[in-house]
């Protein structure tokens, strides 16, 4: 999907800036609830009916399963994607935990309908990046998509991610495995 010189070129930041907010375990166990403005209150801004769909109250208790086994892991989960002064959430983004013994973290990032194929996924993307680039121990940070996700493939374009491999989810089934070295950092 890429070669050397992809690499070798700076990533241009996206038109689009999104902050992480860290989405606590209080947070995710009332969206799990169904208490959508007390999840609310807990994350500090106000989520939308996207962080209670069913993809996303799997990902809430898979990531508290996650944070109970280790809760050193818990800073490496979820976060919101928000956006301007008045805390606007325009998705989810996170890691599926820290680097493993090889250095590996592997990102994830979700952008809520309403406010797709407008920079978001991308400016996600460059967070994320950034995180993994800070991280001493973050050799390699590895995206797993599935081949009919367009948009998603389309978002990870130009950021130097070559392809793998592919694998076998028990929840979202054939994926294709992407990777880029994580000392890439994105330009501001």
């Amino acid at each position: 999907m890429t070669d050397e010189a992809d690499l070798r070129r700076p990533l241009l930041p996206s038109p689009k800036r999104v902050r992480f907010v860290e989405l606590a375990g209080g947070a995710m166990s009332a969206l799990l609830a169904g208490d959508l403005s007390g999840a609310g209150r807990v994350a500090g801004v106000s989520l939308t009916e996207y962080f209670m769909t069913d993809s996303a109250r799997w990902l809430w208790q898979f990531r508290l399963d996650q944070m109970a086994a280790d809760p050193g892991h818990a800073r490496w989960m979820v976060r919101q994607a928000v956006v301007g002064d008045g805390g606007l959430v325009v998705g989810h983004a996170g890691f599926h935990g820290p680097p493993d013994e090889a250095g590996m973290v592997e990102i994830g990032y979700s952008v809520a309908p309403d406010f797709r194929r407008q920079g978001y996924g991308r400016s996600a993307l460059v967070e994320l990046l950034r995180l993994a680039a800070a991280e001493p121990t973050a050799t390699t940070v590895r995206a797993t998509i599935g081949p009919d996700n367009v948009a998603s493939l389309a978002t990870i374009s130009g950021f130097g991610f070559v392809e793998v491999g592919e694998q076998w989810d028990e929840e979202d089934g054939l994926e294709l495995v992407f990777e880029v070295p994580a000392c890439r950092l994105p330009l501001t």
